[in-house]
């Protein structure tokens, strides 16, 4: 095994391989100098350097074996904070001047850095860079508690904040996708806080988390229609169901009860279960379109994955694993109007009901920028890359706990090859033999790897270092 390889990939679909490779492969286009450091970042199809495309970007370079950055563009956002705490939403890759929308004037965007550091710290366990960056995000909240947040206790943003430039949400003052990432932050802040032992910070977003929970359960839950929605500024709901009613999912906001009615949804054809999941807006509501028309219906990776996590949750992985080899078929397909995988391209948004890419709406002119963005691998490359080791292949990693935990509904021929684990490369591949299931493992060091195959066995087993093999069915 080599260090400078990224992760291989074995599926028994050889397309589901292909189209990882050449994603990894893709990546390396949209790498640039920073104009100010000149280090190396992930820069957006048009050119800028914007917070959702960086936090997301974080979520599947991670998975490089360090042959691209997964920090420098958080690093970089970082670096732009300003007295008062101000992150801006987007930064010219040009010359680092922020980029000014008249939408959005204070240049807010989608508060998911303490997310994306959470889940960097389990991938490198480089406690140091938590203690560097937990600082500057709490200034960061600062400024947003101090611009946004109002006397109910929710916080009033721009619709644009969110990336949703058209929507049946033009009437809505408290975003619920804002405010639910409000408290995600909130949660993973105060995960971030106990990894410094700093239980005073720990605790003050943990009561931060809980108020946002109860207000966007007391305010934003209908239980008429078990669904979460919107509201505007005399606190109405605006009764339109949207995608972004699953971000509470990712924060653990509805109980388990609401979260059945909800996760339900998902699979019902009037709501979220179209052939391609999830659209960004219910198939029953008069806003729909089945041709996209931007966020009308359109699927968006980055949203589906929000929803697959946050199913995770909720240890739904059975669904969540179905959904996104769906969902991954649904992109395969839409490379290319002849079918042909090895040609064609990515797409930042896709058709809800038929393969292909979204199409604009009849006015395009809505549109900030071109819709859809082709090679938009912000957000489509946490599809081929991140969904495919984490849901369809199963694998969730801690470098920190030294864990390896794989979930499937069942047992296949896949696994992964030549994943670096900070100074540790390792080998999991499943396979059939003349004595049944039998996994495959090579480490350089001790590591913990449960075996999870759902409704059948759970087994947590040491692996030594070097060649390994072990009967599924003898566990």
């Amino acid at each position: 095994m080599t260090r400078r390889d990224f992760p291989r990939i074995h599926f028994y679909d050889q397309d589901f391989v292909d189209i990882y490779d050449k994603t990894q492969i893709w990546v390396s286009d949209c790498l640039r100098e920073a104009p100010d450091t000149g280090e190396k970042l992930f820069v957006s199809s048009e050119g800028t350097i914007d917070q959702n495309s960086t936090i997301f970007s974080s979520f599947f370079l991670v998975y490089s074996n360090k042959i691209y950055p997964a920090s420098t563009g958080l690093d970089y956002l970082y670096s732009k904070q300003e007295a008062n705490g101000a992150i801006r939403c987007a930064y010219s890759a040009a010359d680092g001047s922020r980029m000014v929308d008249s939408t959005n004037p204070e240049g807010v965007g989608m508060p998911l850095f303490a997310w994306a550091e959470f889940n960097h710290y389990h991938k490198t366990a480089n406690k140091k860079r938590i203690r560097e960056v937990v600082p500057i995000i709490d200034k960061y909240n600062e400024w947003l508690d101090a611009t946004f947040k109002r006397a109910n206790g929710l916080y009033e943003t721009p619709l644009s904040a969110t990336g949703w430039w058209n929507s049946p949400r033009e009437k809505a003052a408290y975003l619920l996708d804002f405010n639910a990432t409000m408290a995600v932050n909130a949660v993973y802040m105060s995960a971030l806080s106990d990894l410094l032992n700093d239980k005073d910070m720990s605790i003050r977003y943990k009561q931060r988390y809980f108020s946002l929970k109860t207000r966007i359960n007391g305010l934003m839950w209908d239980a008429d229609s078990g669904f979460y929605y919107d509201i505007d500024k005399r606190e109405k709901k605006i009764m339109v169901k949207t995608i972004a009613g699953y971000w509470p999912l990712l924060a653990e906001i509805p109980n388990i009860d609401k979260a059945d009615r909800l996760i339900s949804k998902l699979s019902d054809p009037a709501f979220f279960g179209t052939e391609h999941p999830f659209p960004s807006v219910a198939v029953n509501e008069k806003s729909f379109h089945k041709d996209g028309y931007g966020y009308s219906g359109s699927v968006f990776p980055h949203l589906t994955f929000m929803v697959l996590k946050g199913l995770e949750r909720y240890q739904k992985y059975d669904l969540a694993r179905e959904c996104a080899v769906r969902h991954l078929y649904f992109v395969l397909d839409s490379m290319s109007p002849d079918g042909d995988h090895h040609k064609g391209s990515l797409w930042e948004a896709y058709l809800p009901t038929r393969e292909g890419p979204a199409l604009p709406p009849p006015n395009s002119g809505a549109a900030p920028v071109e819709f859809p963005r082709k090679q938009h691998l912000a957000y489509t490359a946490l599809s081929t890359i991140s969904l495919m080791i984490e849901n369809v292949v199963g694998l969730f990693i801690s470098l920190p706990r030294k864990t390896v935990d794989w979930i499937v509904p069942n047992m296949e021929i896949m696994g992964i090859e030549n994943l670096s684990l900070k100074k540790n490369l390792i080998t999991i591949l499943s396979n059939k033999s003349a004595r049944g299931w039998e996994i495959h493992m090579e480490s350089e060091k001790l590591y913990y790897f449960t075996i999870n195959v759902i409704d059948r066995k759970k087994k947590t087993l040491p692996i030594p270092s070097g060649k390994c093999s072990m009967l599924v069915d003898k566990i």
